[in-house]
């Protein structure tokens, strides 16, 4: 072949042109060689043989021939071939019809004369003939050519010699055919031949079952590819053409070859016997079988190929037939060629009216029936051609899919409808295959769930899966395995659709407000979803109300219909067609209710049992496959009169709808009641004498009308029903029972009525209610086969993964957060982390243990993922984590620092809360414990005591991979991003890190627990820091939590210094962003005050460390007193600690200096706290004249503020003395530091007194003034007494204090003088300061008066006098003021004597001039200015 077609200069194929009359030389050359070449093979076979190398034919008559040797007919066919092919010129080729160099050898094939050797040479030819395309299909008579070829080798004939060479001309005989269907003059046979090539090589099959093994192989192989060249055409056929084309009725008998003798036993004949394409079948008519190769002979295979199914019980094997199971050979060798006819043309059949018919008809009743076969073969060949149906043809096969999987796949798929294993494992198998197509699931719940008159298939096959999954008490088997497969791939196919959509958003279902006839509702577009998902909802709304309804009705009927009237499925008045609706329709219905009620003698429940009977289609059915029909929906009653009742119904419909048997109801209505007793007679076992036929036949003489009913019409009824039980009881599990055949007739009917398929595209249009329903027994059961596999099926551990992920990532998707939970619960479990019993080495185990380092990426994953939808799950989750850190598996740096980590000095933090966690240390397992100053989750490992022995490599392998794990499990992001998570989310986590840590106890509790608690701590304070903005939601908790811990700890230790300086530190990240939570957060700081003791003193260094950054940062946002009291009741704590007083009072500075800081609120407050410092000894007595400054400096602030009442009007007197008042609390602040016993800070504490009490500028009243004289006077008298009282040690150079007390007095007087001198006390007042000047006067101090006091109390005395005089306050006019006079000169004459005459001479009369009376008033009030 090879050869001849490299001999043509046009390239391949070329000799197919020539046999199609090309020009070209050389191919018609090549043509002729072959034609020459094969006809001289065929000769010398013949030649081999004795009858043909010289035989006389001639007439015997003695004439010239008698010596001339005449050749055979068939001999000189052949030789004239040679011939002639040598003598057809080079124009003649293209007007040369194939049959004139085909007959010779077609004439050798049909010849009986033959030995099979000369057969097998001819068959050879006409097949490299076929083979090289000889035969084109442009050839003139290429078609009869063709059919000619066909006849003559589907009649072939010859002499068999010997078994070896009957097997090779019948395995030619199969490659010529072969080589028919393939030519590229295929086209050309009509369809009757192909279905002849088709049957005769069904009959080499039959035959080859008593030869060898090789041609058994060879004939089945050959029927195969047959098969598929036919079909494989399907697609290039033209639909136009065909769709005129109409299925007939009649009867066809012309598909097989010609029926001839076999004759002799030693010759072999291919038609002679066998079952022939198309027998009886009436598919197509005779003329449509006589046009070119179409549609109608693939119809007609199918057929014959469904026959072959049927007439397999009823062959008888041949003993010499090899020994294989018959009943499953034939069957599935015929399943085998229409899986090969599905697969090619599958993709075109809707196209062709005829082919779809025979498909969704008769070929999908033989797959039900061949489905439930034991044979686990024809099992998977059947679920195999329907997939490929589904897959191509599902929009055309609704109903029947449905059947499918109702009354195979759910039946065979569980053991308790008796399948066996091997039946379950394929059923299983082919359900998974569904479940990979993505929109298989989508499209059941669509299209039957969704569908009032389906089954809910999508719902069966995923309770199906799930509990396929559970391993019933053995280990994990292949079917927990196939079923966890499936599971996940619906699962998977849900969680791919949800990236292809939006944000989820519930559908809402507007409800029915009244009733209207939903029964035959159809959508009105299946391609676009905003019309198909609305409808679709809405009828899966109105099944479910129907199932409920159902409930009802089984245990009440009155309720049942209230019900259903009350959401508007019936109308408000019952009428009898719309309830015969609701019973014919809805499934799940009591039976054994349903046929009480339809029996019932009341006039609506005869009208509701006539209409029932009207829903029923019984055209064309056999009466007793329409009574199968109408009694398998409910059943029949016991009570004659209501049999009577339901069987006139029956007979009304079907008379009414099959009128040609009968002449009227009443007959059909006898006949049928026969039936029931007969079908009773044969199948009730109480019955031992049953009925014979010739007794039914009996009993229904006459009935028609008066006339009998046919012989064979009764005969075969009667045998359908002893063979086949009419069921009057319903079955248990129904919805998985057989499909009998008048069910399928009922199937059938409703196909044509249904709805449209809804194709479902890659958007979760539905996804939300499917995944409701699977999502608990999908969960369940994924962790059962989990749980229940070993080590080393990874792969199914990692099908168990996706699993719970999809599973995650659609409930957060659909805000389903129950389910989250209850997979992260679930999950928890098989981290092994959780587990508390005592391990060893906890690393090594972990790293070893592949399903728990699974478990624990997959709860990580989710809780990154999915947190905002986790909510009581949160504690396993921190369980795991706290396990994690116990062993010392965290990584070094659980968590990146907060958000604002850059605004402050990481260094200056001893608790820093995102400090290194332990390192695992792989050699020993450490002891640990925590330090007190430690840093965030540090553990010191010290064990020296107990050195463990070196880890092996295995150890240190497990120990890498733990470490992987956990770091792929990324746990610190968690808590970094929780600021995303929702708020419910963000709560429970914040819970949960309290419930984790537990509750405080005052005793020393164990390490290990104050680990754990110090752990969660920094983790709750590190969540609480990265959700600055929701504060509100975790403060309380927060607080609570840390209030426990400060009031339950009376020792130092690592927990509460991370919650008190946690406090700290979540205040000074929080201040500047929350004003409406300053005050709370600063009240939180007075936890800190109500530190035991002992831990108050450990960390008061770092506290007031902490606090003076807080005011730094801080100070402009706290506005209340309260805020300020708490501050400063802070740093007042650090005065007297040696460690702490230099930042606290760091801190003061920064508040009070220039009175940045300082405000009416807190005023006081720090003055309080200077006054603090200043009396404090720990620091330097500089530091006290520091803050006596700042006491002293602060008076400005009060001037200030005074000033801005004046100006700014309004309340200006209540503010102002509120002033004074904050200036009375100063000035009583420094009295009491001006007796410290500190020379220089006491002296400086008199001075800044006097510096306050002489300012001018802030309003003070007399009442006021006369106040501050009492202070002044109880501060001299402290004075006076520690003067004479004290040793001069404890109080060195008191003279200075004490000149520098009477100086003050007398200046302060001076100042309020013209304020005080109009009130009624001033005359007390002033006898007081004479009378405390007198005592200063006299003072002692060592046993002698001071001579600095002696000299200048004179001094200012006189100051005194002379302003007094100066102001007219001291003068001698009136009787009135003599007793004043009187008394200042007598207790002034007590200090200094001399005054009075200096001041008042005789002769002036008491008065004085006015010059001198203003250089007195100078001169004093000169000296005033140089004492300040």
């Amino acid at each position: 072949m090879g050869g001849l077609r490299a001999a043509s200069p046009s390239g391949a194929g070329s000799g197919a042109v020539a046999g199609a009359g090309s020009d070209h030389g050389a191919p018609r050359l090549a043509m002729a060689c072959v034609l020459a070449s094969e006809a001289a093979t065929v000769l010398a076979v013949m030649r081999r043989n004795v009858r043909w190398a010289g035989v006389r034919y001639g007439d015997g008559d003695g004439g010239a021939g008698d010596d001339e040797h005449l050749d055979h007919p068939l001999v000189a066919g052949l030789k004239a071939l040679r011939r002639r092919a040598a003598a057809w010129g080079h124009g003649r080729w293209a007007g040369v019809e194939p049959l004139l160099y085909l007959r010779p050898f077609l004439d050798v094939v049909r010849s009986d004369e033959t030995g099979a050797p000369i057969t097998g040479a001819a068959l050879s030819s006409l097949h490299k003939i076929l083979t090289l395309d000889l035969v084109g299909p442009g050839a003139p008579g290429a078609a009869e050519a063709m059919a000619a070829v066909v006849d003559a080798v589907t009649a072939c004939r010859f002499e068999v010699t010997d078994p070896a060479s009957e097997e090779a001309v019948l395995a030619r005989v199969l490659q010529v055919l072969l080589a028919c269907v393939r030519s590229r003059a295929a086209p050309a046979l009509a369809n009757h031949h192909v279905c002849t090539i088709v049957n005769t090589c069904f009959r080499v099959v039959q035959q080859a079952g008593t030869k060898g093994e090789l041609l058994q192989r060879v004939s089945r192989q050959t029927m195969q590819e047959v098969i598929r060249t036919v079909f494989a055409r399907l697609p290039d056929i033209d639909v136009t053409v065909l769709s005129e084309e109409q299925v007939a009725g009649g009867k066809n008998q012309c598909l097989g070859a010609e029926e001839t003798e076999n004759g002799k036993s030693d010759y072999v004949c291919l038609n002679s016997s066998g079952h022939e394409v198309g027998d009886g079948s009436g598919v197509v008519q005779d003329k449509d079988l006589m046009e070119p190769f179409g549609v109608p002979c693939m119809v007609e295979i199918l057929q014959f190929l469904c026959s072959l199914l049927n007439i397999a019980e009823d062959i008888e094997v041949n003993p010499k037939m090899n020994p294989i199971d018959f009943d499953e050979d034939v069957p599935l060798f015929a399943l085998g060629l229409i899986n090969s006819a599905i697969e090619l043309s599958a993709s075109s059949i809707h196209r062709h009216k005829k082919l779809l018919a025979f498909v969704q008809d008769e070929l999908f009743l033989n797959l039900m029936h061949f489905g439930l076969s034991m044979s686990p073969l024809i099992l998977s060949t059947v679920c195999s051609i329907v997939f490929t149906l589904f897959y191509h043809l599902r929009h055309e096969l609704k109903l029947q899919i449905e059947a499918f999987f109702s009354c195979v796949i759910l039946r065979l798929a569980q053991s308790r409808y008796g399948a066996s294993y091997q039946q379950q494992e394929v059923a299983l198998e082919a359900l998974i295959d569904f479940c990979r197509q993505k929109e298989f699931m989508a499209e059941m719940y669509a299209n039957m769930d969704c569908d009032l008159q389906c089954s809910n298939i999508f719902e069966e096959l995923a309770n199906l899966l799930s509990k396929s999954a559970f391993p019933v008490n053995s280990p994990l088997s292949a079917l927990n395995v196939l079923a966890l497969d499936g599971l996940v791939a619906v699962i998977q196919a849900m969680a791919q659709r949800t990236d292809n959509a939006p944000q989820h958003h519930e559908q809402t279902v507007p409800e029915i407000s009244e009733y209207f006839p939903f029964w035959q509702l159809k959508c009105e577009s299946s391609n676009d979803p905003d019309q198909w998902v609305k409808f679709v909802h809405q009828q899966k709304s109105i099944k479910r109300k129907l199932m409920v309804g159902v409930e009802h009705f089984n245990r009440d009927k009155r309720k049942g219909f209230e019900y259903l009237q009350g959401v508007h499925l019936l109308p408000e008045k019952l009428d009898p067609h719309n309830v015969a609706l609701f019973f014919r329709y809805t499934p799940g219905l009591d039976k054994n209710l349903l046929g009480e009620y339809l029996g019932n003698h009341d006039e609506f429940s005869i009208q509701v049992l006539h209409e029932f009977a009207r829903t029923f289609d019984f055209k064309d059915m056999n009466l007793d496959a329409a009574l199968r029909l109408f009694l398998e929906t409910f059943r029949l009653p016991g009570e004659s009169q209501k049999i009577q009742r339901i069987l006139e119904a029956f007979s009304e419909r079907y008379y009414e709808q099959s009128p040609q048997m009968f002449v009227n109801r009443d007959a059909a209505l006898v006949l049928s009641y026969s039936v029931i007793l007969l079908n009773t007679d044969q199948h009730n076992v109480r019955v031992k004498k049953k009925m014979t036929e010739e007794d039914f036949i009996r009993n229904n003489r006459r009935i028609n009308g008066g006339n009998d009913l046919p012989r064979e019409f009764l005969s075969e009824l009667y045998y359908s029903i002893c063979q086949n039980e009419i069921k009057t009881i319903p079955e248990k599990g129904a919805g998985c029972s057989e499909m009998s055949f008048s069910r399928w007739v009922d199937l059938m009917w409703r196909s044509k009525r249904t709805s449209m398929y809804i194709a479902c595209d890659s958007y979760p249009f539905l996804d939300h209610d499917m995944f409701s329903v699977m999502a608990g027994p999908t969960v369940a059961a994924v962790s059962v086969v989990f749980d229940n596999v070993e080590h080393g099926h990874e792969e199914v551990l990692t099908g168990c993964i996706d699993g719970f992920l999809s599973v995650a990532k659609l409930a957060a998707f659909y805000h389903l957060d129950d389910v989250l939970n209850d997979l992260v619960v679930a999950l928890s479990k098989f981290t092994t982390l959780l587990n508390t019993s005592y391990i060893d080495d906890p690393v090594t185990a972990f790293g070893e243990d592949t399903k728990a380092r699974m478990a624990t990426e997959a709860v990580f994953t989710i809780a990154t993922a999915y947190g905002d939808h986790i909510r009581s799950g949160w504690r396993n989750i921190i369980d795991c984590i706290l396990r994690l850190h116990k062993i010392g598996l965290l990584p070094g740096r659980l968590t990146g620092d907060t958000a604002d980590d850059q605004e402050s000095s990481s260094e200056s933090l001893p608790g820093k809360l995102t400090s290194s966690a332990p390192q695992v240390l792989p050699i020993i397992t450490p002891r640990k414990t925590y330090g007190l100053m430690g840093r965030f989750s540090q553990l010191l490992y010290l064990d020296a005591e107990e050195p463990r022995s070196q880890p092996t490599e295995e150890q240190l392998a497990a120990q890498r991979n733990a470490s992987k794990t956990v770091k792929k499990c990324q746990i610190g992001t968690i808590f970094t991003e929780s600021k995303f998570l929702q708020a419910d989310s963000l709560s429970n986590l914040a819970r949960a890190l309290i419930q984790a840590a537990g509750r405080p106890q005052k005793i020393t509790s164990s390490l290990d627990d104050e680990g754990i608690a110090v752990f969660c701590l920094e983790l709750l304070i590190i969540v609480t820091l990265n959700n600055r903005d929701r504060i509100v939601l975790l403060w309380q908790d927060v607080f609570e939590h840390i209030t426990h811990i400060v009031q339950s700890t009376v020792m130092p230790c690592n927990l509460v210094e991370k919650a008190v300086f946690g406090l700290l530190h979540i205040c000074q990240r929080l201040l500047p962003y929350k004003a409406n939570l300053v005050d709370d957060l600063l009240r939180s700081l007075q936890l800190i005050l109500k530190l035991d003791a002992r831990v108050a003193d450990a960390y008061c260094e770092n506290i007031t460390l902490e606090v003076t950054r807080l005011v730094k940062a801080n100070a402009t946002h706290i506005k209340s007193q309260m805020g300020w009291r708490t501050i400063i009741s802070l740093l007042c704590i650090t005065a007297r600690h040696p460690d702490a007083s230099d930042a606290g009072f760091e801190a003061l500075v920064f508040i009070m200096s220039e009175g940045a800081h300082l405000s009416p609120a807190h005023f006081i407050l720090s003055v309080e706290a200077s006054r603090q410092f200043a009396e404090s000894r720990v620091g330097s007595a500089e530091r006290s004249i520091h803050a006596l400054n700042l006491m002293a400096d602060s008076v400005n602030c009060l001037l200030r503020w005074s000033r801005e009442v004046r100006e700014a009007g309004g309340e200006a007197d209540r503010i102002l003395e509120g002033i004074a008042e904050m200036w009375l609390r100063l000035v009583q602040a420094l009295r009491k530091v001006c007796v410290d016993q500190r020379e220089e800070v006491r002296n400086h504490a008199l001075l800044s007194l006097h510096r306050c009490l002489v300012v001018d500028g802030i309003s003070v009243k007399s009442s006021t003034w006369l106040m501050a004289f009492d202070i002044i006077f109880q501060l001299l008298d402290e004075l006076l007494e520690i003067a004479q009282s004290y040793s001069p040690k404890d109080f060195r150079n008191m003279e200075v204090s004490l000149l520098h007390a009477v100086k003050l007095l007398c200046k302060v007087f001076l100042q309020s003088l013209k304020d005080l001198s109009g009130q009624g006390s001033f005359d007390k007042l002033w006898l007081e300061v004479l009378d405390m000047i007198e005592k200063f006067m006299k003072v002692k101090v060592r046993g002698r008066r001071t001579e600095k006091l002696q000299e200048a109390i004179p001094e200012l005395v006189k100051n005194i006098l002379m302003v007094m005089k100066a102001s007219g306050i001291l003068s001698k006019t009136g009787a009135s003021e003599n007793s004043f006079w009187e008394a200042t000169w007598l207790q002034v004459n007590k200090i200094v004597p001399s005054l009075q005459s200096e001041f008042f001479p005789d002769n002036e009369d008491g008065s004085t001039t006015q010059v001198e009376e203003n250089k007195l008033d100078t001169q004093a009030q000169s000296d005033q200015n140089n004492d300040q």
